[in-house]
């Protein structure tokens, strides 16, 4: 199979995010997105327990909980923090951060913050760089795969997304995405083969010109690196921050598709460049 970016993979993702170690070569790395939102979460010390017994060694922190950072950094957990810079280093040593990111699907929905996005980033990177950290530690920003439209971005979001791009190829930091074909099937299940969503192995090709997809998420990648391009930003690297498929709540979310996903999910949710 074609693809325009030749999925030239440098971290993998399970169930739910890639987040790269902070030193060395990001292939092949496994991470979990760790969030305190909800109800009968496990206490830091017991998730902490967990990230031992199966080897995960990289986490996405969505909030700078002073309880869960000295655990995962005790875990031996690299990771990505969508929190600031000097509350997560008060917590937990620079060597164990990769990136922080600024929001969370901020161009999705209500955009009501989309103007500070930008300059939410620059405040995180200036005191890395006062640190002497801006080369260890990427500043970023996670985007729903809604931010494309046909290939391109959408136009909406351009105001925002073109100083962003300049940003992260200034600094080295890649374009953040969370991809979820389960989402694209279940709102058009007519357009989008359950096999096709599910890398299934009956999928049949998409074509693009030259280039074929037979699945959704090489194919989601792929619009992300045209679009990249489209604006002049090719060299900007390509993260997928999420990814993943329910096990309930729609007749598709079964624990065997789930299972069928998230394994080679897993093995190409990626660094696409």
């Amino acid at each position: 199979m074609a693809t325009r970016s030749a999925l030239r993979l440098l971290c993998h993702v399970l169930l739910a995010v890639a987040v790269a170690a902070a030193t060395g070569d990001d292939r092949g790395k496994i991470g979990i997105c760790h969030g305190r939102v909800g109800g009968n979460l496990p206490a830091p010390q017991d998730a902490e327990a967990l990230l031992r017994q199966n080897g995960v060694t990289k986490a996405r922190l969505f909030l700078p909980d002073p309880a869960v950072l000295p655990a995962f950094a005790a875990a031996g957990a690299r990771g990505r923090g969508a929190v600031a810079a000097v509350r997560v280093l008060a917590h937990a040593p620079a060597a164990r951060v990769r990136y922080l990111a600024a929001g969370n699907e901020v161009l999705y929905g209500d955009r009501s913050y989309a103007p500070s996005l930008v300059p939410a980033m620059r405040n995180l990177h200036a005191p890395l760089a006062a640190m002497g950290l801006e080369g260890s530690v990427r500043v970023s920003s996670a985007h729903a795969s809604s931010v494309l439209a046909a290939g391109a971005f959408d136009p909406a979001a351009l105001p925002v997304l073109r100083p962003m791009l300049r940003f992260l190829a200034d600094t080295g930091a890649p374009f953040m995405v969370n991809a979820y074909p389960f989402i694209s099937y279940a709102n058009d299940p007519d357009n989008v083969p359950l096999d096709y969503a599910l890398f299934g192995a009956g999928a049949a090709p998409v074509r693009d010109g030259a280039l074929a997809y037979t699945n959704l998420f090489d194919a989601t990648v792929d619009a992300l690196v045209a679009a990249l391009e489209k604006e002049g930003f090719g060299g900007v690297p390509v993260a997928v921050t999420e990814t993943g498929w329910p096990t309930a709540g729609h007749p598709a979310a079964t624990p065997q598709n789930a299972a069928a996903y998230n394994a080679e999910g897993g093995r190409r949710a990626a660094w696409a460049r």
